[in-house]
């Protein structure tokens, strides 16, 4: 399906189910369909589930220049949730994802019920400062990876150890991470990532009056968990979740199951 945005920007969704709404919001560099594998079957049957590609990956065309802001991002998803749901929705989001439903909360408050934060945190900093900034370097100078290179590369930033050396775990997600990065557009790569260079989550939680529920992971390269208590405490109605054992994008292919879980927790503690 296709959301008209204007001046020929397009917004490509799916919704599946029925129910009250799930609005799910995607990370950098995966298009919306990843949810469709391992989260929206265990929803389906009781939701409406709404996914869709954020500017910049997949099939929704955004014409208008870069840089993009998070606020750009959460007006898009505002406008599919005023267009194609009934608010108040529960929003799931995930890192870049995660950052897009925090502002969406400080800026549209009526249209979110209760937030669930995947695997985010109140600023990079330290090493996963320098590698951000690394990685967009490299692609603004037209940088690119051998796709079996780009496969390797980016797998420990979403996957635990324990997972990539266990063969059939790596057999399961292997595919996660080339969906999302063997044929990955450069520029378009820079551009989403660069979104978050002025982001300041403490500024926006403290705007947000719903449940907003952050789930970290033990394993996690990419948003360390020990950042998840401090991001929860912002929020007025913060609340955190510790996964042990799982990394960055443990939701796909390696332990759905325990995310499922602990999400299907929050929403129904949310009803």
């Amino acid at each position: 399906m296709r959301l008209d945005l204007g001046d020929g920007d397009v917004l490509a969704y799916e919704q599946a189910g029925a129910g009250p709404d799930i609005v799910w919001v995607s990370g950098a560099d995966q298009r919306g369909a990843e949810w469709h594998h391992d989260q929206l079957p265990a929803f389906v049957d009781t939701h409406r589930c709404t996914t869709y590609d954020l500017r910049g990956v997949g099939e929704t065309v955004c014409s208008r220049p870069t840089p993009w802001t998070v606020r750009d991002l959460a007006a898009d998803c505002a406008a599919l949730i005023r267009a194609a749901c009934a608010p108040p929705v529960v929003v799931v989001g995930l890192s870049l994802g995660a950052c897009v439903v925090q502002q969406l909360c400080a800026d549209a408050p009526e249209l979110v019920r209760c937030a669930i934060l995947l695997g985010t945190g109140i600023g990079a900093n330290g090493f996963a400062r320098e590698w951000e900034a690394a990685e967009i370097a490299h692609r603004r100078a037209g940088g690119t990876l051998p796709e079996a290179l780009a496969v390797v590369h980016y797998a420990p930033f979403m996957y635990p150890p324990q997972a990539l050396a266990d063969a059939d775990v790596w057999a399961r997600v292997r595919p996660v991470v080339e969906r999302a990065y063997a044929r990955r557009d450069g520029a378009l790569l820079a551009a989403q990532w660069e979104t978050l260079a002025d982001f300041d989550a403490a500024a926006l939680l403290a705007r947000c009056p719903m449940p907003v529920h952050v789930v970290s992971f033990e394993h996690d390269l990419q948003t360390p968990a020990r950042y998840g208590p401090g991001v929860a405490a912002l929020a007025p109605d913060g609340h955190h979740h510790l996964l042990e054992g799982l990394g960055h994008c443990s939701a796909f292919g390696h332990r759905p199951d325990v995310v499922n879980a602990k999400i299907r927790e929050i929403v129904e503690g949310c009803a």
